[in-house]
């Protein structure tokens, strides 16, 4: 599979990597066994580019990763962040990227993986807290202790990558941008290129909305944290079904998958987008992957653009 240079780095990536979150929590049962299947499969099809974070499970991502990944740490580029601190039940209690954090929380993600280096260490949010500066001084200095390769910042605004970039050379910025969540075309998009920053596109797929595969409320179990966000709910999601008649009839015309066009129309955005749609499956992660092949013509992409809607609900 074609790799792909992230930002400035060394690091060198498919441009279709994968989500791993879903396979510890938020998305309803998961199975260990099926998301190591999945984890190896993705190996054999040229996967290289791996997406997880501390809080995913409470750490249980990270241990799954670490076990599957286990011995062929050579074929993998694994993303990790920090940030989202969880309490004894799972629940939410806070944000911290102060610098003591920073270092205990890389010390813990190392032990979970069972790898001696990260290669790619995220802030997951901008802390209001902690200056940034503060913030990525310390992830610099785990790059120079040899425990991180590279660092990134999720979820952050122009201005703080302009911060953050004068303190140490940012790799990627990981933030939401799909079919219906296209904020960053404002200006972060613009500003990760002037400051020659990788764009990696997290729920391309809408949380995968934009599949087709969610019709009602119904369709999802209990427990799924997309039954309290504000598009899924009954009214808005009614209306949000204008984006997949556009998305089927764009699949109808080019013989694909939703699923296909809505991870098409991301990586059609750009050589330094780089989606990461997870998946629990096989079956989706081959599907996902086809998209890499299908392209845009500009009339094709004008078209899709003219006739796209505006998401009904928050993204949170």
């Amino acid at each position: 599979m074609k790799q792909t240079q992230l930002g400035t780095s060394s690091l060198k990536v498919n441009r279709l990597g994968l989500g791993c979150m879903g396979m510890s929590e938020f998305y309803g049962e998961s199975d260990d066994q099926q998301s190591i299947a999945t984890l190896h499969s993705a190996i054999d099809l040229g996967v290289n580019f791996f997406d997880t974070a501390d809080m995913y499970g409470s750490g249980h991502n990270e241990e799954l990763i670490g076990k599957a990944f286990a011995g062929k740490w050579n074929q993998v580029v694994l993303a990790t962040k920090f940030g989202f601190i969880r309490d004894a039940k799972g629940g939410f209690a806070g944000l911290d990227c102060s610098p003591a954090h920073i270092k205990a929380a890389c010390e813990a993600s190392l032990k979970r993986l069972n790898t001696e280096v990260i290669d790619l260490y995220y802030a997951h949010r901008v802390d209001p807290n902690v200056p940034i500066e503060e913030t990525v001084g310390a992830m610099k200095s785990l790059v120079d202790a040899g425990k991180v390769r590279y660092i990134g910042l999720s979820e952050a605004s122009s201005a703080d990558l302009h911060k953050a970039s004068r303190e140490a050379t940012i790799t990627a910025l990981q933030t939401e941008y799909s079919m219906w969540s296209r904020d960053v075309e404002a200006d972060i998009l613009a500003t990760c290129r002037e400051l020659d920053i990788g764009f990696v596109a997290y729920s391309p797929l809408g949380r995968g909305f934009l599949t087709g595969a969610i019709t009602s409320r119904d369709s999802l179990e209990d427990g799924d944290f997309r039954l309290h966000g504000p598009r899924f709910q009954e009214d808005t999601l009614e209306k949000n079904k204008a984006f997949l008649q556009l998305i089927e009839r764009i699949g109808k015309d080019k013989g694909i998958t939703s699923a296909q066009v809505a991870l098409a129309w991301v990586l059609n955005q750009g050589e330094d987008i780089f989606p990461i749609p997870g998946t629990r499956k096989v079956s989706r992660l081959q599907e996902n992957l086809a998209a890499l092949d299908v392209k845009f013509s500009n009339a094709e992409l004008a078209d899709i653009r003219a006739n796209l809607p505006t998401a009904e609900g928050g993204r949170y």
